[in-house]
C-alpha cells in the first residue's frame, strides 16, 4: 500500500474493518513480532486490533501515524 498521508491511511483502515490482518511490529534494533489479528474498531487518532495470543484474547491500539513512520506494517488477508 503505497500512501502519503495520514488521512489516506484513515480511509483504508476504516475499508478493512473487521478483516483478518497480519500485523508486523517494529520494535527497534531489529525486533519484530509478527501476529495475526482483526481490525476491531477506529477512532478519530487510533484503531484496535483484536489478537488471540496464547489463547487469550488481547485488544492492541495503534496510531494511524505508526503505519506512516513504518512502526508496524499491515497486511490484509
Amino acid at each position: 500500500m503505497a500512501v502519503q498521508t495520514v488521512d489516506q491511511i484513515k480511509e483504508w483502515v476504516s475499508l478493512i474493518v473487521g478483516k483478518e490482518v497480519v500485523v508486523e511490529v517494529n520494535k527497534g534494533r531489529k525486533k519484530t513480532v509478527v501476529r495475526e489479528g482483526v481490525v476491531e474498531e477506529i477512532y478519530p487518532f487510533f484503531f484496535v486490533l483484536r489478537m488471540n495470543v496464547n489463547g487469550s484474547c488481547q485488544r492492541i491500539s495503534f496510531n494511524y501515524s505508526d503505519i506512516l513512520t513504518k512502526t508496524i506494517e499491515l497486511e490484509v488477508r
